[in-house]
């Protein structure tokens, strides 16, 4: 998720919120609340899906752990688990 894409998507959709609200109701500090109460639910929203996301990663990457573990215990080669190494740990790598 890019942050300022993000950011003015929220912008916009709170701005349709509030002119709509404002359409429907007429009163200026109740469509004010109305779409403060909106901002919070997206950011209440947007942060538990940052949340699941992070969660779900941390489980695919307990579980390949894991797999490993048990790889390297059964006596198997550790590139049969499923494991990557980054360029950025490789001997020699110039860390540009």
């Amino acid at each position: 998720m890019y942050g300022p894409r993000v950011f003015f998507s929220m912008i916009g959709a709170l701005l349709v919120f509030a002119i709509a609200t404002y359409a429907l109701g007429g009163s200026l500090s109740a469509t004010l609340i109305q779409t403060l109460i909106c901002a919070v639910l997206l950011q209440v929203g947007y942060f538990a899906g940052v949340l699941f996301l992070v969660w779900k990663e941390a489980r695919e990457r307990r579980r390949k752990t894991e797999e490993a573990i048990r790889a390297v215990a059964a006596g198997e080669p550790s590139t049969s688990a499923g494991l990557s190494v980054s360029s950025l740990n490789k001997p020699g790598h110039p860390n540009f």
